[in-house]
């Protein structure tokens, strides 16, 4: 079985951090993702940094990553300013990001829901314009921190609705940690029925201990594609007690032990989760850097 990690530590992992971290942190982040091997890192945010300050320094951070044959990186736009700055900082892939229920949305990108789709279609067609690799995210696709439950069938309809921009990937996002294996496979499913011909991606953030069993939940289900972020840092700032995103190297380990393949080198890895926590100040959440690996090397 071989699975794409996408790192998304540089971007996902460190915009809920208060204290700035500088460019040349978020670069060395970057450079020793793709020492390690992974190939594919969300590595900025085009957002007004009036909102996200620490995502302020895109186009510094993106004139400096390492560019090597094989490796995308990817920048997180919600309107067409966003997409001029991904565009001229020369970004690989787009990812936009519409949300599952209008009072989050509105909190998040200060729009609807539909308005969200609408936007996204637009993105998405000037997108494929230009050549880059588009992804759509369906934000609170398992639960909304404010409206509570998100019902299967409107998850099922936004699917259809943000597929018909033809999305060259579409991510279901567990925005807030509420997620569970049962529910995974049947968006996955779903997802699966509605478009077939879109590559599957799935986010989970860790918040209620449930993230790593629905990452396995969706490799069973057929997804070949996860968000991971090295020292299982993150969070949304829009969505209260929204935590962090699993860790890039306890999913490694998992793997590994289940014979998939994902040309990461896992110890690296580990490196990076403990330089970030002596960056941060704090230990980061992944569990592996403390544990260790098994068998001892």
């Amino acid at each position: 079985m071989k699975v794409t990690l996408v790192e998304v530590a540089p971007r996902d992992g460190l915009q809920n951090e208060s204290e700035i971290v500088s460019a040349e942190d978020k670069i060395r982040l970057v450079q020793r993702s793709v020492d390690a091997g992974l190939r594919r890192i969300e590595a900025v945010s085009f957002v007004d940094p009036r909102r996200v300050p620490q995502m302020a320094d895109a186009e510094a951070v993106m004139a400096a990553v390492p560019r090597i044959d094989g490796v995308s990186y990817a920048g997180l736009v919600f309107n067409d300013r966003g997409l001029d700055r991904a565009l001229d900082a020369g970004v690989d892939e787009i990812n936009v990001v519409v949300v599952a229920t209008d009072s989050f949305s509105m909190r998040n990108q200060g729009c609807s829901t539909a308005q969200g789709i609408a936007r996204w279609a637009e993105l998405a067609a000037r997108a494929r314009e230009a050549g880059v690799f588009r992804t759509v995210t369906i934000a609170a696709a398992f639960g909304c921190p404010f409206t509570g439950e998100v019902p299967e069938a409107t998850v099922l309809e936004l699917i259809r609705r943000v597929a018909e921009a033809e999305p060259d990937e579409l991510a279901l996002a567990d925005t807030i940690g509420v997620g569970t294996p049962d529910r995974v496979r049947a968006l996955a499913a779903g997802a699966a029925r509605i478009a077939p011909e879109v590559t599957l991606r799935c986010h989970f953030h860790n918040t209620r201990n449930t993230g790593y069993a629905n990452a396995v939940a969706a490799l069973e289900a057929g997804v070949r594609v996860l968000d991971t972020s090295t020292g299982g840092i993150g969070g949304c700032p829009f969505a209260p007690a929204a935590t962090g995103n699993i860790a890039t190297e306890d999913v490694l380990y998992a793997l590994d032990r289940m014979g998939a393949h994902t040309g990461v080198r896992i110890e690296p890895v580990i490196e990076t989760g403990l330089w970030l926590g002596e960056l941060l100040g704090r230990p980061v959440p992944a569990l592996l850097g403390r544990a260790g690996l098994f068998p001892p090397c």
